[in-house]
């Protein structure tokens, strides 16, 4: 009896393996859910229906027959029940990600269910969402930069127009055409700038770098500008050394300097303070203006983001200077934030590696 337990038990789990095996070529999921249902009635049948030929009277083998046909019947149904809400599940996360594949952002996987399916649909869900928020900000990004290299075409088409229909010499619109000229190169250098951020493509040189006297080199070229505003430009702090490349430390720190300057009133001051902490290296520039609340902090490093649409036909802005500004911090294993100063005005901050 123990000797046809085994042959029963060895013949069961190899026609199990063979029959798993089998199961995995065939081409859909619900296929091999209902294959699976099968077999796991079909192997603890034909064991039961051979171990019952054997051991009991042809009487008895029709009882044995009716109980496990009708268990295994059960057993079926409620696999294959199981089986459709997956498969059904599965349909409509198909369905979801067909629609996002054709171009509707707004498609959505259904998040109930088991907890894999679950997991699975959230996870779909995530990446529908950060899709879409992708496009949105490419097209608003298209419309901006539009709209930002139309008005400087515009007014040098307009001046050529004038000169070529003799109502202005040349030589009254030179000047206005070289500074448009200007406007629209460095817009087109920003915008490349933002291309090779978006591509990863920033790969400096890190190096050892003392910041004040770099600070210092950047709080000088804007004394002439701080003077006509008559406003106080000054280096606050510690001798700190981080490793970065100097010259887009220069950039940002020159950025945030122009950026505080216009919008600090006469009599004010700007100060870039540094400090080291925590095995980083901090560069804050301060100022007496009139400050930013939480929701301008969070928005200020978004590309074509202005707090003042009103200034930006005067000083010819773009506002991508501080989408850059973060591009390049972040490029030196730095990160940079703004915050308001609890004794008035804005803080602007960046981090970057101290040397040990």
């Amino acid at each position: 009896m123990i000797g046809l337990a085994l042959v029963v038990a060895a013949a069961t789990l190899g026609a199990g393996i063979a029959a798993a095996l089998a199961l995995r070529v065939l081409p859909t999921l619900r296929l091999q859910l209902a294959g699976l249902a099968l077999l796991a009635v079909a192997l603890p049948l034909g064991a039961v229906l051979l171990s019952g030929w054997v051991m009991f009277h042809m009487g008895d083998d029709v009882k044995i027959l009716a109980v496990a046909a009708g268990s295994a019947a059960a057993a079926v149904v409620a696999a294959l029940g199981v089986g459709a809400g997956v498969t059904r599940r599965v349909d409509r996360l198909r369905s979801a990600a067909a629609e996002l594949t054709a171009g509707g952002l707004a498609a959505r996987a259904p998040t109930e269910g088991p907890r894999e399916l679950a997991e699975l649909g959230r996870s779909f869900n995530e990446m529908a969402r950060s899709l879409e928020s992708l496009f949105d900000a490419r097209r608003d990004l298209v419309a901006a930069a539009s709209h930002d290299l139309r008005t400087p075409v515009a007014s040098i088409g307009a001046m050529l127009e004038a000169i070529e229909d003799g109502l202005a010499e040349p030589e009254e619109y030179l000047a206005p055409l070289r500074e448009q000229s200007r406007r629209l190169a460095r817009l087109v250098e920003d915008l490349f700038e933002l291309a090779r951020i978006d591509a990863g493509a920033l790969a400096y040189e890190l190096r050892a770098t003392p910041l004040a006297p770099l600070v210092d080199s950047c709080v000088d070229g804007l004394a002439a500008e701080a003077r006509t505003r008559n406003v106080r430009v000054e280096r606050r702090g510690d001798e700190v050394e981080a490793r970065c490349a100097p010259e887009q430390v220069e950039r940002v720190v020159l950025n945030l300097l122009a950026n505080a300057l216009r919008h600090t009133p006469a009599d004010g001051t700007v100060a870039v303070v540094l400090a080291r902490e925590n095995g980083r290296v901090r560069v804050s520039v301060e100022d007496s203006g009139e400050g930013i609340d939480g929701e301008t902090a969070r928005q200020m490093f978004e590309r074509f983001w202005r707090g003042d649409s009103a200034r930006v036909a005067a000083d010819g802005g773009a506002g991508l200077g501080l989408a850059i500004a973060r591009g390049l911090v972040e490029a030196q294993g730095g990160a940079i934030w703004a915050e308001p100063r609890g004794e008035g005005g804005a803080r602007v901050s960046f981090t970057l590696p101290a040397t040990s």
